[in-house]
């Protein structure tokens, strides 16, 4: 067994989906930070687990092919970024392997890894919004990889252009220790602050947000969540394009994507892959404010979208009614609670879209086999759930016939994957 502690020499083989490189020493797999396929390195064993290791990088022997020297200069302290040390097209091709490798093994899959993931257009810059930790007199930043240990930052490579750290600051030093976090969500121009309070909202935290809009003309609007209340200061909507033609206008804290170019590319996807005709049946479950509902209803499908963020559906429904798409409906609930509901009601949908959180939607598969729609379009930003919930459906009787992932967030181990079944 490796002891903790150990020093000694590996070489890099290969990413995981994760934030680390992975080596081999002693027939055990050894895990290491900041690291990048290729690389010859020092490390010493931190934490010595039974089927792995973790090791601490203490020296770059011989750098591997895709290491670079990272640009931003808060790394490698700063966890916000776990891979900016490779080159931006090795990031890239890495995912599409390592993708392609996870559902090969969990699922019997043979994807072509060369020809799986969609890079994006801007490694930098991409980001329409950005949440920061809150520090003490409104230092705000991230907490190092593995660690809340908080590193501050003044500006952040993956932000958008014109969003000021300043503002969003100026924010977080008025609210106090009250303020666990702050987001910074492009409005334009100007910007929407988000500020996430680690009690219910206070008419004190009201009165000081609305002091430091007053102050700022970058600032459109702020929204303060904390203890189950919400509060609106100033216009807090932001304005989306979701595909040519077509702008989502949703409030700032209503889910929407980061990388907007890529989202455009992943909705095109969804469409095409759905096979939409004019009356077709569609149930979109965690649908936020419209992303594929609208799109889908536009094409002249009966869409029937479910979330349970009722700020998000309420949006969705202005949306709906502001584009003119009748046959666009959208329901205020928790998807494993409507998705039963509606097949003792006989509803048979033509495709079911689902976009769910990181933890999947494993309760809805068995439920989602009964619907027996023709199509399922499955997107997720966790390859793991996403094999875990897609053996279900294959299970059920469906079969993978695509799979196509879109690097949303580049410089990062994270990826949006569309896998769609029939």
């Amino acid at each position: 067994m490796v002891s903790e502690d150990r020093q000694c020499q590996v070489e890099i083989e290969e990413m995981t989906l994760g934030p680390y490189g992975v080596g081999h020493l002693d027939g055990k797999a050894l895990l290491v930070a900041n690291s990048a396929p290729g690389d010859v390195l020092q490390v010493s064993v931190a934490d010595a687990r039974r089927d792995y290791s973790i090791a601490r990088l203490e020296n770059i022997i011989s750098p591997g092919p895709s290491r670079r020297v990272a640009p931003c200069p808060f790394l490698p302290r700063c966890g916000g970024c776990d891979w900016q040390q490779i080159a931006y097209s090795d990031q890239a091709a890495a995912k599409g392997r390592l993708i392609a490798a996870q559902l090969g093994h969990a699922l019997g899959l043979e994807l072509d890894p060369h020809n799986l993931m969609v890079p994006a257009p801007a490694e930098f810059g991409y980001r329409s919004r950005l949440r920061l930790k809150a520090g003490n007199h409104g230092a705000l930043g991230f907490f190092e990889l593995g660690s809340n240990r908080f590193v501050a930052v003044d500006r952040c490579l993956l932000a958008g252009e014109e969003m000021s750290f300043d503002a969003a600051g100026q924010l977080a030093a008025a609210l106090g220790a009250h303020c666990d976090e702050i987001e910074i969500v492009k409005a334009g121009r100007r910007q929407v602050l988000l500020a996430y309070l680690r009690a219910r909202v206070q008419p004190a935290d009201i009165k000081r947000a609305t002091e430091v809009r007053a102050a700022n003309d970058v600032i459109a609007g702020i929204v303060l969540r904390g203890g189950g209340a919400r509060a609106e200061i100033g216009e807090v909507s932001v304005t989306v394009e979701l595909e040519p033609g077509m702008q989502l206008t949703a409030e700032a804290d209503a889910f929407s994507q980061v990388n907007q170019e890529c989202n455009r590319a992943l909705v095109a996807s969804v469409m095409e892959q759905a096979a939409i005709e004019p009356g077709a049946v569609v149930l979109d479950l965690f649908c936020g404010a419209g992303n594929f509902s609208l799109p889908a209803a536009r094409r002249g499908a009966r869409v029937l979208g479910v979330d349970a963020d009722p700020v998000a559906i309420g949006a969705a429904q202005r949306n709906a009614a502001a584009l003119e798409l009748p046959d666009a409906r959208f329901a205020a609930m928790e998807a494993q609670g409507m998705a039963p509901f509606l097949l003792k009601a006989g509803y048979r949908p033509q495709a079911v879209i689902l976009d769910p959180p990181r933890s999947g939607a494993r309760q809805l598969m068995s439920t989602i086999v009964r619907l027996r729609a023709a199509r399922v379009l499955y997107v997720s930003c966790d390859v793991a759930t996403l094999a875990r919930d897609l053996r279900i459906l294959m299970q059920g009787g469906y079969a993978v016939s695509s799979v196509k992932a879109f690097d949303f967030f580049p410089n990062t181990h994270h990826c949006e994957v569309l896998a769609l079944l029939t």
